[in-house]
């Protein structure tokens, strides 16, 4: 009863200098908020990362890369023969704890063009089937390449969504689903014929928003909304080029921005002109992750074998990737903390400033209290009291105010939506009560050890 007594004067304290007491909780509350909204953010880059890490292969996909050769073996460099057929043919006949090898052969094709229209594809590459998978693609529309095909170099394509998008239209602007099987783009000099089209990536949050804007428009007069699809195909037209963030993430733009074309094709069209052999990746799948370590090894000794003992090629894992994105995140979390926890402190030390200004102001109250008998421990839990619930307030002011900074981020940000997680808000609301009852230690002794009689005669 004498707890919800003192809280019920603390309120009153409020209450009496509401414009004093306001100023004092909003360093309280934009340390709460900035603390959880750097956790939202961090929660949002979080999650796009691992949807982008997922969508571009997951952790059992490895990529072979060209290496400089160690140091021990730089009398051989001129010797090394880098990525070659050979080494996918040994791979696919020998390595038994592979699932499937793709190699990669990259086209130099700055530009795709259809008459006047053109798109840059984040990639035009020379693959197999394999690559399919191990990039987890999937086509929408029409095929993937027969083996003839294959066997004859055929000048054939399959397209992500955005390269149909811009040589042909886009479907939530023109108002029809355009595909282009059949039809003839232009890989820099060179025509090609549409024979297939990826489905179109995006992440969660991409995909919530488009179905959003696509109701809204839907509800839209048929005048209205031929003027809206008007101001965004002329705003296309005026900045070609991939609009940012589209896929939600940079992992499902690149997707939708690939052309992938035989693998034959690509070594006769573009990388004998260039008067080599060699291809420019390869990619490999393991059979079991519980394997993984030993798949690298076996992986490792084949190509020691046919690269004649020369290391001049290294593993890029998808598991170091994500190890990264994990040790990225953790920084940034860290960082953003830290920021926000001195946020707070600076809001304490107003907490504390005001709490000394309050009892300056009661000196005779708290006088003829302890002249009536109140102990100074009364005294000092009143103060303390007082201190915690204005820094509470303070700190649910600041979670409200942070659901409506996360919900500008989410309208003005190309990138993951801020996600808000129960955790966040009460490590916020505890350290803002504990920055409460630090802050009201020193005003509630100074209080507790003022003596009565000098406290009565205080003008």
């Amino acid at each position: 009863m004498i707890l919800w007594n003192s809280i019920q004067v603390g309120f009153k304290q409020i209450w009496s200098h509401k414009f004093r007491s306001l100023l004092t909780m909003l360093g309280i509350t934009l340390g709460v908020a900035s603390l959880v909204a750097m956790a939202a953010i961090v929660n949002g880059m979080e999650n796009g990362m691992k949807e982008g890490l997922i969508a571009t292969g997951g952790l059992d996909k490895v990529v072979v890369n060209d290496q400089s050769v160690p140091v021990w073996q730089e009398h051989l460099a001129q010797m090394a023969p880098g990525k070659t057929m050979q080494d996918v043919y040994a791979l696919k006949n020998n390595a038994t704890l592979l699932k499937r090898i793709s190699p990669e052969i990259r086209a130099s094709v700055r530009y795709v063009s259809r008459g006047d229209n053109r798109s840059r594809p984040s990639e035009v590459s020379g693959v197999t089937e394999d690559a399919l998978f191990i990039n987890q693609h999937e086509i929408a529309y029409g095929r993937w390449f027969t083996q003839m095909d294959s066997e004859t170099a055929a000048p054939v394509c399959v397209i992500g969504s955005q390269i149909r998008d811009e040589l042909f239209g886009d479907p939530n602007v023109i108002g029809e689903e355009i595909i282009p099987l059949g039809e003839t783009i232009r890989l820099g000099e060179q025509l090609f014929t549409i024979v297939g089209m990826f489905q179109h990536y995006e992440s969660e949050m991409a995909r919530t928003e488009r179905l959003a804007r696509n109701a809204a428009l839907a509800k839209q007069p048929k005048v209205t909304r031929a003027f809206t699809n008007a101001v965004s195909q002329n705003s296309q037209n005026r900045t070609w080029g991939r609009p940012r963030g589209k896929g939600g993430g940079w992992a499902f733009d690149r997707k939708n921005s690939t052309i992938y074309i035989p693998l034959k094709t690509a070594l006769i069209r573009f990388r004998m002109a260039e008067n080599s052999l060699k291809i420019d990746d390869i990619d490999i799948q393991v059979k079991n992750y519980e394997e993984f370590e030993a798949a690298l090894q076996q992986a490792r000794n084949i190509l020691m074998i046919t690269h004649n003992g020369i290391e001049d090629f290294t593993f890029s894992t998808q598991e170091t990737q994500s190890e990264t994105i994990e040790q990225s995140i953790k920084n940034t979390r860290m960082s953003g903390t830290l920021i926000a926890i001195i946020a707070l402190i600076v809001g304490g030390i107003g907490v504390m400033n005001i709490m000394l200004a309050s009892i300056s102001e009661r000196i005779r109250e708290i006088g003829l209290r302890k002249a009536m008998g109140a102990t100074d421990a009364a005294v000092f839990i009143q103060i303390i009291i007082e201190s915690v619930v204005l820094s509470t307030l303070g700190g649910l002011m600041g979670v409200a105010f942070s659901y409506g900074l996360v919900y500008i981020i989410q309208n003005v940000s190309t990138s993951n939506a801020p996600v808000i997680k129960p955790d966040a808000l009460i490590f916020s609301m505890i350290f803002a009560t504990i920055i409460g009852l630090i802050a009201g230690l020193y005003p509630a002794l100074r209080a507790a050890k003022l003596d009565p009689i000098q406290a009565l005669r205080f003008e």
